[in-house]
C-alpha cells in the first residue's frame, strides 16, 4: 500500500470521525438519559446512545467501501450478511436503550444476528497449526463461531461501565487489527477496523475523561459484534498460522475480566443473569482506584495484547502457540492488585 493510499484512507477516516462527532452531538441534544442506580458509576442523569455516532460512521464508511472499493469487499453474501446483522443488532440495542428491554430480548437479537453472519458462510472452518498443517474444524465451526460472537458481544457490553473503557479498548484493538490486516492483504478486515476506529475517535472526546454522553448498549454491543466477526475474518489471513487468536489477544483484558467474573459467580452459586457490580474493573473503582486510571489500564492491556500479537505473527515453530499466553501475565498481576485493594477496602471479591 502506497503512502498516497494511506493518506487518502486517513483523510477518509478523519471525515468519518467528524461525522461520528456530529451524530454524538445530536444524541446529546436528544437527551435520552441514563439515570443512576445502585450499580452505576455515575451520580447524575447522563445522556446515552452515543454509540449511534460510531454506527453511523461505520455504516456510511461501509457503503462507500461497497460502492468504490471492490478489492476490499468480502464476497457479497458475507459482506451484506455481516453488515445487515451488525445493523440489526445495533437497532435492537438502540431500542433497548430507549425502552429498557429484558436481557432475553437482547440475547435473542444477538443470536439471530450471529446466525445471519454464520448463515452467509462466515465461520471458522480450518486453520494451520505449526508442525501439523491444515486442520479442518468441520461442522463444529458453526456452534463455535456463534458462541464466540455472543461471548464477545456481551463481554463488550458488560465492560462498558466506566468512561472511556469500552471505547478505548475498541480503538486500540481496531488500530492494531487494521495494521495487521493491511500487512497481510486482509483488506476487508483492514477497512472495517479502520472505520470502527474512526467512529470511536469521533465519540471518545465526549466520553473521556468526563462523560457528556455514554456509549449505551447500542454502541458496546455493536463494537463487540463487529470485533467478534472480524476475528473470524482474521482467521482466514493467508500465511499466519493460528490467526484466529489475533483478536482474542487484542481483547485479552476484556475477555479475562468477563470470564473470571462469570466463573467466580458460578462457583459462588450466584445467578449470572442478575445485574451486579462484581467485575474486576468495578471492584477496583469501588476499592478506590480512579475510574480514569482503570480505563487507561484496560487500554494498556489492549496495547500489550497488540504487541503480543505482533510477536505471535513473527514467531515460528513450536513456540508460536504459547505466545498468546503472555497476555495472561498482566491479567494475573491486575487480579492480584484488585484483590489486595478489595481486601484493604473490606470489599468482597471471592
Amino acid at each position: 500500500m502506497t503512502l498516497i493510499a494511506v493518506l487518502r484512507h486517513m483523510a477518509f477516516a478523519a471525515g468519518l470521525a467528524l461525522l461520528s462527532a456530529a451524530t454524538v452531538r445530536l444524541m446529546i441534544a436528544a437527551r435520552v438519559l441514563d439515570r443512576p442506580n445502585e450499580r452505576s458509576a455515575h451520580s447524575e442523569p447522563t445522556p446515552k446512545g452515543g454509540g449511534v455516532g460510531i454506527i453511523v460512521a461505520f455504516l456510511v464508511g461501509t457503503a462507500v467501501l461497497y460502492r468504490y472499493a471492490a478489492f476490499a469487499r468480502l464476497a457479497d453474501p458475507y459482506f451484506l450478511g455481516v453488515i445487515g446483522a451488525a445493523s440489526a443488532i445495533a437497532l435492537v440495542a438502540l431500542l433497548d436503550d430507549l425502552l429498557n428491554w429484558p436481557f432475553t430480548v437482547k440475547l435473542g437479537a444477538q443470536v439471530l444476528a450471529a446466525l445471519v453472519a454464520v448463515g452467509t458462510g462466515l465461520y471458522l472452518r480450518d486453520y494451520r497449526v505449526p508442525y501439523v498443517g491444515g486442520f479442518y474444524v468441520g461442522w463444529l465451526g458453526v456452534p463455535i463461531t456463534i458462541c464466540w460472537i455472543l461471548f464477545v458481544t456481551n463481554a463488550m457490553n458488560f465492560i462498558d461501565g466506566l468512561n472511556g473503557l469500552a471505547a478505548g479498548v475498541t480503538l486500540v484493538a481496531s488500530g492494531f487489527l487494521a495494521g495487521i490486516a493491511a500487512a497481510h492483504d486482509g483488506w476487508f478486515a483492514y477497512f472495517a477496523a479502520l472505520l470502527l476506529a474512526a467512529g470511536v475517535v469521533g465519540f471518545l472526546p465526549f466520553n473521556f475523561p468526563r462523560a457528556r454522553i455514554f456509549m449505551g448498549d447500542v454502541g458496546s454491543q455493536f463494537c463487540g459484534f463487529v470485533l467478534a466477526v472480524l476475528a473470524v475474518v482474521a482467521s482466514r489471513f493467508e500465511g499466519v498460522e493460528l490467526s484466529f487468536l489475533l483478536v482474542p489477544m487484542l481483547l485479552s483484558g476484556v475477555l479475562f475480566d468477563v470470564a473470571f467474573t462469570l466463573a467466580r459467580r458460578l462457583l459462588s452459586g450466584e445467578t449470572i443473569t442478575q445485574a451486579h457490580r462484581g467485575h474486576l474493573y468495578q471492584v477496583a473503582v469501588r476499592a478506590g482506584v480512579a475510574a480514569w486510571r482503570v480505563a487507561l489500564i484496560h487500554a494498556g492491556f489492549a496495547v500489550f495484547g497488540g504487541l503480543v500479537a505482533l510477536a505471535f505473527i513473527a514467531a515460528s515453530g513450536a513456540v508460536k502457540p504459547w505466545i498468546p499466553l503472555l497476555t495472561l501475565i498482566p491479567q494475573i498481576i491486575w487480579l492480584g492488585y484488585v484483590t489486595r485493594c478489595a481486601r484493604q477496602a473490606a470489599i468482597g471479591l471471592w
